[in-house]
């Protein structure tokens, strides 16, 4: 058996794979033209962000298994996968600690603004210290939209490292596990907007729906907030975001993820009041490891039969996709 990996996954993981007798390959490079190319014989296949189109999935006639290195799936063609019979998997909650630390990183980052201070030091500049705009988290209002394992770890780091006030936003949970936890639910997405600090974004997107944070709701916040992404670039209307950060209106942005990446010639890239991050949340050593070997172990399960822990489509498991095997 074969599994093709799109992109670099840990070596842990590489050698659960080769344990299992099943060949580890890679394609020439992860545009969905090479996927295509390399998949045509392989049993399995897993892909981090560049995830897997129509075109890909289609070229794969003895594909059993779609692995997902991550929790985030709108990069597959979910509906291609299910209309064949291929289960698909991810790993959620494997990397949520990473992410939540690169979270708390970069509202450190702004409030202290680290990376201005840094380049000052550089050219010589110590007089800096002496000008105004530093601060401290503690009694700074933090608004979390989204209340999955990223954004409990989050609010339990703020409030309990940094005494910050933590208001939450998530219709998925129920309001009593947020206030059990410790934290304020607020119903209203444009109430907690206009109302905390710091807004950091911990919630899958939904194709089709548009930005979660219009031009309209970023308008309406707090003026000099900051705003916090590590959860998917569409979530935020970019162009809306820029204008509001040259006017001053919004403070300062810490950005893992964008609408288009890798980012080209934005206008974010020359703003120094941004914090920007290359996709990265997930890519700690720890966190590398854990979702290797989560996404790895539920591929190994599906090729030997055996119903894996996090189907992103449970209904297809009972309907999957069997290959005869060739005498």
């Amino acid at each position: 058996m074969k599994c093709l990996i799109v992109q670099p996954i840990h070596e842990q993981g590489l050698a659960m794979l080769r344990t299992a007798g099943i060949t580890c390959v890679t394609p020439k490079s992860a545009s969905m033209q090479d996927v295509a190319d390399a998949i045509r014989d392989c049993d399995a296949v897993i892909t981090r962000n560049a995830g897997l189109n129509t075109l890909a999935i289609e070229s794969a006639p003895k594909l059993r298994i779609i692995g997902s290195h991550g929790a985030g799936t709108n990069a597959i063609d979910l509906a291609s996968a299910e209309r064949l019979g291929i289960p698909v998997v991810n790993t959620p909650g494997a990397n949520a600690r990473s992410v939540a630390e690169l979270a708390l990183s970069m509202m450190l980052a702004l409030v202290k603004r680290t990376v201005m201070l840094d380049q000052a030091v550089r050219k010589g500049n110590w007089d800096v210290r002496y000008e105004p705009g530093l601060y401290e988290l503690s009694g700074m209002s933090l608004g979390i939209v989204g209340f999955g394992q990223i954004g409990r770890l989050l609010a339990r780091m703020a409030a309990g490292g940094f005494g910050m006030t933590v208001r939450v936003h998530s219709p998925s949970v129920a309001p009593s596990e947020i206030t059990a936890a410790g934290f304020e639910v607020v119903d209203s997405l444009a109430d907690l907007v206009s109302q905390v600090d710091i807004l950091s974004l911990h919630r899958p997107s939904r194709a089709g729906t548009g930005p979660l944070l219009t031009d309209a709701l970023l308008a309406s916040m707090k003026p000099g907030a900051l705003v916090i992404n590590t959860a998917r670039g569409d979530l935020i209307d970019e162009a809306a975001l820029t204008r509001y950060l040259t006017s001053g209106q919004i403070g300062g942005a810490g950005l893992d993820v964008f609408s288009q990446e890798p980012l080209v010639d934005s206008p974010l890239l020359r703003m120094p009041q941004v914090v920007l991050t290359p996709h990265a949340g997930g890519s700690t050593e720890q966190a590398l490891v854990r979702t290797a070997r989560a996404v790895v172990g539920q591929v190994i399960e599906v090729l030997q039969g055996q119903r894996p822990a996090h189907l992103v489509t449970p209904a297809v498991w009972e309907q999957r996709r069997e290959i005869t095997p060739q005498p």
